[in-house]
């Protein structure tokens, strides 16, 4: 006879647990890849690195790292909100393309 071992069953919550996990972690990947995309665009190593010039003696350098700074905050606020909409069901899932798209647009200053 064959005895159910609970160390081994899996069970809808966990299921589901998981799926949020594996959501979360395909959004947040393209969502930070985004983000230092943008940032080498001037050639920073990506958006840790340049956020640290603010403040920086050199106007641009300074003004570039607090512009990125603003705008990652920004990007952060914007998709965990929509994603926990995601989450609880208050909004269909985009395909992480059209989520991208959504993002707040980020400009260089000048």
């Amino acid at each position: 006879m064959w005895t159910v071992d609970p160390s081994k069953v899996i069970t809808a919550e966990q299921k589901a647990a998981e799926a949020r996990a594996a959501l979360q972690a395909q959004y947040s990947a393209a969502i930070q890849g985004h983000l230092d995309a943008k940032a080498r665009e001037r050639q920073y190593d990506g958006i840790p690195t340049a956020i640290t010039y603010r403040g920086d003696p050199n106007p641009q350098f300074a003004a570039e790292g607090e512009a990125l700074f603003a705008w990652r905050s920004a990007v952060w606020t914007y998709s965990t909100a929509e994603l926990m909409k995601v989450l609880a069901g208050e909004r269909a899932q985009p395909s992480v393309e059209e989520f991208m798209a959504e993002l707040p647009t980020f400009e260089w200053p000048s």
